[in-house]
């Protein structure tokens, strides 16, 4: 008989036991290992709230600002506009005869004078036509000489009683009326002449001709729209621009007093130069949907840099300013009782002052009054500043000023901004 083996009872509970306490425990260590880490640092929530503490602190640190110097000189004064080159003259040149072209004397885009040869229509009907009126002319001119001599015979018979007066009278009207038919003759050469002249194309104007229209061996005619090519006049060469109503008074005072008004033509980027002329004409009427006048520039644009229907950006010289302050264009602030800029004196000291700004231009901008040539005015950094505050002048002029001993706390956010500077 084998003996089989047998299961305590108290064994299979234990184990029973240690299956369900053991992931309990697990879990309570781990919770424990939680805050006992979330209680372990007391050190860092400390520093953490002296960090804020600092922080807060900080926001009576004065304020990091670069400062320029106001200066003293002329300023040009410059209105700004957008305009179109215009050419003085645009003229399409177009066949006034029908015919043939036999010959192209032009290559595109060349420049060409006044009365250079363009083209040829082919002449010879118009020589056959010429040669034909030619002919008539000389068969009525002996007519009209036959007639002429016996006028004269007619009338030495007449002072003789050897004819009768009416045959005279006669003669006269015949004489006349050959003396009608070779003037239609002579007139009728002229003409011929005149169409034997338009078969060769000349330029009508100096400047610069297009792409060809019309190649050679084709059949043009006198109504042709697009005619054979356009010339463009490109020197002088005008720009057409507009300025608000506004700004016309100063310029027709200036322009009525005979002052040459200078006017400078840019780029589509407004950085390149591209000419230099001068005003030469005011529209005589105000556009009342936009509230601008048109005005007129002329420019010799030798160097050919303008072409017609080119935009461009146009600076136009007003006047110039002697002796005036000029501050940079940054250092000028507003709020809701007008302009007005940030002075540091010399113990660092901000003050707000109020102005009243004269022309200006992206960089600088003249202040007739209450500035003086010397005063530091803040140019970055015034969102902090306020009227009577001290500040740090981190920057002069766009040079780094060194910082002052003990003038900002090492780890300040002042002197941190400093370092970084």
């Amino acid at each position: 008989m084998t003996n089989q083996p047998t299961t305590s009872p108290v064994s299979g509970k234990s184990r029973t036991w240690f299956w369900l306490v053991t992931p309990l425990l697990l879990s309570l260590a781990g919770t424990g290992i939680y805050f006992h880490n979330g209680e372990a640092a007391p050190e860092q929530k400390a520093e953490k709230g002296s960090k804020g503490r600092r922080f807060f602190q900080e926001d009576d640190a004065p304020a990091v600002v670069a400062v320029e110097t106001a200066r003293s000189g002329d300023f040009p004064v410059y209105l700004n506009a957008l305009g179109t080159v215009t050419a003085l003259k645009t003229v399409t040149v177009k066949p006034r005869v029908d015919g043939e072209l036999v010959k192209v004397h032009f290559s595109e885009g060349q420049l060409v004078k006044a009365g250079d040869l363009l083209a040829e229509i082919d002449p010879r009907p118009f020589q056959v036509q010429l040669q034909q009126v030619q002919g008539q002319l000389q068969r009525d001119q002996a007519l009209l000489k036959n007639a002429e001599l016996d006028q004269s015979r007619y009338q030495t018979l007449l002072e003789q009683d050897s004819i009768a007066a009416q045959q005279t009278v006669t003669q006269e009207s015949v004489v006349k009326q050959y003396r009608g038919s070779v003037e239609m003759d002579q007139a009728l050469v002229d003409n011929a002449k005149l169409q034997l002249n338009y078969a060769k194309l000349t330029a009508p104007i100096s400047g610069r001709v297009g792409l060809r229209q019309v190649d050679q061996g084709n059949i043009v005619r006198a109504g042709d729209a697009n005619g054979l090519v356009v010339i463009t006049q490109l020197q002088p060469i005008s720009v057409v621009f507009t300025l608000p109503e506004d700004r016309l008074p100063e310029v027709a005072k200036r322009y009525r007093q005979g002052q040459d008004i200078g006017i400078e033509a840019y780029d589509r980027s407004g950085k390149t130069k591209l000419a230099a002329g001068k005003l030469i004409a005011l529209d005589n009427q105000i556009d009342p949907a936009t509230g601008t006048i048109k005005l007129k520039a002329e420019f010799d644009n030798r160097e050919q840099t303008l072409f017609a229907n080119q935009f461009v950006n146009v600076r136009m010289h007003l006047e110039t300013l002697r002796g005036v302050t000029q501050i940079p264009a940054a250092a000028l602030q507003h709020d809701g009782q007008g302009p007005f800029v940030y002075v540091v004196d010399g113990e660092n000291v901000a003050h707000l002052r109020r102005i009243e700004p004269g022309p200006g231009n992206d960089e600088k901008i003249a202040v007739p009054n209450a500035l003086a040539a010397g005063e530091a005015l803040i140019v970055n950094g015034s969102d902090r500043v306020k009227d009577g505050a001290k500040v740090d002048v981190a920057e002069r002029d766009g040079q780094t000023v060194a910082a002052q001993p003990n003038a900002n706390p090492p780890d300040s956010e002042a002197g941190k901004r400093r370092r970084r500077g």
